[in-house]
């Protein structure tokens, strides 16, 4: 199973840490250098377009990291495709492919804000529209070096050849997915690898919908190897339980009222918190041994899966912290998550 982290370039200057904004992309960067150098698989940026996050131009911290790292894996977390030009996002990332030496992938989704819509000039009522037209463009784009393509929302392509090619022989797309049926099944008929988003509820209850992925991956022909399940989840890892809610509890109350204020959800409360850290619930916050034991109980709850990413830089978490947790990850969680699976 690969193991990594998930960021959303948090801005210092909002921060109660009272970083500046280029003090948290450095130390972003940092991160995921320790992040490759303590052995974990895969680092991705998110994209946002709001004051709090420095995310907006993924690709370009991605490059950074490039520069400074030899094995991660180098991804979006995700590309909100609908609100960008296909064709643009596969040469950027193509271009990242090469900087890296074959270390690129994108997590594509229509993102869980819609600020982009508007600052793009797009309209929210072609919500799913958009995204649907754009995958199967960018699909076409990463199979086929010449393109013959036209659509509803972009000028037609025709026997357009597109640059540069990535290293690799083809690029991996992954589908980012939240609690959406039609999406996990369209997945699934694409033959698309999955990473589904569970920050909250009981992981398990995401299996009927994964089923819904594999099923529909099986009746369009797709061998079950190629259909992969990856799993992002809100967590943190410190020396002990204690310690790792301690630390993360504060921000995470914080970040996640304010959010709900935007979409109506409920003040955070430490009772409710408890219960999604408990052991079916989606967080994963604790010690190393605790976090791979629970990893490994939603891998099995989901029918296995094939990466685990944590969000953890939400709960405005200092960076020493945030450097201990991946020296964590990387030295315990990795090898005892092995082990399970081995056993």
């Amino acid at each position: 199973m690969q193991i990594g982290i998930d960021s959303f370039a948090a801005a210092g200057s909002l921060n109660n840490n009272g970083i500046d904004r280029t003090t948290s992309i450095t130390q972003l960067l940092e991160r995921i250098e320790h992040a490759d150098t303590c052995g974990l698989h895969v680092f991705g940026i998110g994209e946002h377009h709001r004051k709090e996050f420095l995310d907006s131009a993924t690709v370009v911290i991605l490059a950074a990291a490039a520069a400074r790292t030899k094995k991660i894996i180098l991804t979006s977390a995700v590309t909100v495709l609908s609100a960008a030009d296909p064709v643009r996002v596969f040469q950027e990332f193509a271009t990242l492919d090469l900087i890296s030496n074959g270390r690129a992938e994108i997590v594509v989704g229509r993102g869980s804000f819609t600020e982009a819509f508007p600052l793009f000039g797009l309209n929210l009522q072609d919500y799913d529209a958009l995204f649907i037209e754009k995958l199967g463009l960018l699909l076409n784009i990463r199979d086929n070096e010449e393109v013959n393509w036209s659509g509803r929302f972009r000028p037609a392509l025709e026997e357009q050849s597109i640059y540069p090619r990535p290293l690799q022989e083809s690029m991996p797309i992954w589908l980012g997915v939240g609690g959406t049926p039609q999406s996990f099944a369209r997945a699934g008929a694409m033959g698309l690898p999955l990473m589904v988003a569970v920050i909250g509820g009981e992981t398990h209850r995401f299996r009927p919908l994964v089923d819904l992925y594999r099923q529909a991956g099986a009746q369009a022909g797709h061998a079950p190897e190629k259909l992969q399940v990856g799993l992002h989840s809100l967590g943190f890892v410190a020396n002990t339980s204690e310690e790792a809610v301690n630390t993360y509890y504060p921000g995470y109350a914080e970040t996640f009222t304010r959010i709900g204020k935007e979409r109506g959800w409920p003040p955070v409360s430490r009772p409710r918190f408890d219960a999604q850290n408990g052991p079916t619930g989606a967080l994963v916050v604790g010690s190393a041994e605790e976090v791979a034991e629970k990893i490994l109980r939603h891998s099995e709850a989901l029918g296995g899966i094939s990466r685990f990413t944590f969000q953890m830089d939400n709960a405005d978490i200092i960076h020493d912290k945030l450097m201990q947790s991946i020296e964590l990850i990387g030295k315990k969680v990795i090898p005892l998550v092995n082990a399970g699976l081995k056993s």
